[in-house]
């Protein structure tokens, strides 16, 4: 019995941490952002690192503003270590690094560090999204 038990419990967390995993936003390319700029919606690009410790608070945040705003607004993710020349493309200083840009894809703010979903939500109004 502790042996199905213990089973059990093993098979549940190797489900879970896969499908944590698979919850994460994919690392944006150039493509992808010029994409989203070029999409006439505000987006937001978070720059980040799958080990950074913000960033990892950040990731569910993102990722249900990404299923939430679904056609009305673009939430990217680049991951700096797999892409550093992206990061110093956006002059990205540290990480977590999110850039605000407006439905024509102009930058309109930029914020360091942690950043939560209502904060992000008044940044993406305040950038155009209705």
């Amino acid at each position: 019995m502790k042996k199905y038990i213990v089973t059990t419990l093993l098979t549940a967390l190797s489900l879970f941490s896969v499908s944590a995993m698979a919850a994460e936003l994919s690392s944006s390319n150039d493509a992808a952002i010029r994409a989203a700029l070029a999409s006439g919606k505000p987006t937001i690009a978070d720059f980040g690192a799958r080990t950074c410790i913000p960033c990892k608070k950040m990731a569910p945040i993102l990722e249900g503003l990404n299923r939430e705003l679904k056609g009305k607004a673009n939430v990217t993710f680049t991951d700096v270590w797999s892409t550093p020349a992206m990061a110093q493309d956006y002059r990205v200083q540290m990480i977590p690094t999110q850039i605000f840009f407006d439905a024509k894809g102009k930058e309109v703010k930029r914020h360091m560090g942690f950043i939560d979903k209502q904060d992000i939500l008044k940044e993406l109004r305040a950038a155009g999204l209705k």
